[in-house]
């Protein structure tokens, strides 16, 4: 059997610093998790929902993604001409061992700060912190509702008093629809008002992705925890038609709504240039005429990351 852990692809990450855990699931360092140890800055997540950005894990269950978003900052197989060798998808490493090893991976990457710990550079006490994760992203990269156990992963992880963020890009909504243990917050990408934008902004892969992408949005009523919408914007490309946004999320009522900026890093620069980069003004007179066709108001915004916090809530709910 061909397996991730043998592939070019696996050399490759290996080179980008991520963590292969067993067949088909991956780790990496956040850059907000070394930026919180070394300056003290921490991921606008913190500052709206108090998740500790040094005790966070950023991992995914599988590497396969079904769609190749052109801002997307991931390498992609047309980014690398070399053939794009996954998993098998008939053997699958169990919940519980890719939590153990994700865990054993952050540490692993944390201890490359002990030398800054020693010099003073990393407070000790926030150190010992971030090799205790309270937190974890599964989001890192692929299409995580691929991997067929998720609802036990995300227990697992849950069983262990983390908090668990969930991001999808909702092409997959039998998966949503079967989660008997739901994230601590779901997030769905939304980068497009209409079909067709949404064709040329993230080049799905199957024919039928809009689609599935409107049934997932239409199941998130029915769940208990709090959805967010992510909309990732590109000048030139999907940052227009706030009104054809709000029409699609009007009738699901997500309880956040993140517009943010594309940034120009990682393989995205191979796509778009700098220049599609939007400004953090632009996503805040962006995220305010939104906000009016739904009637949300934002309520955050976080100038460094280049997004804002919209939601019918006066303040976000507080997860740690």
């Amino acid at each position: 059997m061909q397996t991730l852990a043998t592939s070019e692809l696996s050399e490759v990450l290996k080179r980008q610093k991520y963590q292969i855990i067993g067949r088909h699931s991956a780790s990496k360092k956040c850059r907000w998790l070394h930026k919180s140890l070394i300056e003290d800055k921490p991921c606008y997540k913190q500052r709206f929902y108090g998740i500790q950005s040094h005790r966070c894990i950023q991992m995914t269950p599988t590497l396969d993604c079904n769609m190749r978003c052109k801002f997307c900052w991931r390498i992609q197989p047309d980014d690398f001409l070399m053939p794009w060798i996954l998993a098998s998808t008939t053997e699958w490493d169990e919940p519980a061992e890719i939590v153990q090893e994700s865990i054993k991976a952050q540490r692993k990457i944390l201890s490359g700060y002990k030398g800054q710990v020693i010099q003073g550079k990393v407070d000790r006490d926030k150190y010992r912190e971030a090799s205790e994760p309270r937190h974890v992203a599964i989001s890192l990269d692929g299409e995580p509702t691929f991997y067929p156990f998720l609802s036990s992963l995300i227990h697992e992880y849950r069983k262990r008093e983390l908090t668990v963020f969930l991001v999808t890009n909702g092409t997959n909504p039998h998966a949503i629809e079967a989660l008997k243990e739901e994230p601590s917050q779901l997030y769905v990408s939304l980068s497009a008002p209409d079909e067709s934008t949404f064709i040329t902004s993230c080049k799905p892969s199957i024919p039928d992705a809009w689609n599935r992408l409107m049934r997932t949005l239409s199941i998130l009523p029915s769940l208990s925890c709090p959805t967010a919408i992510r909309i990732t914007l590109v000048r030139g490309l999907n940052l227009k038609n706030p009104r054809g946004y709000a029409r699609l999320l009007d009738p699901i009522s997500p309880t956040y709504v993140e517009p943010k900026s594309y940034m120009y890093v990682g393989w995205s620069r191979r796509r778009l240039t700098f220049e599609s980069m939007p400004s953090h003004h632009e996503i805040v007179d962006f995220s305010k005429d939104l906000a009016q066709h739904m009637s949300y108001k934002m309520i955050d915004e976080s100038p460094e990351s280049r997004v804002a916090l919209l939601s019918e809530l006066e303040r976000p709910k507080r997860l740690c």
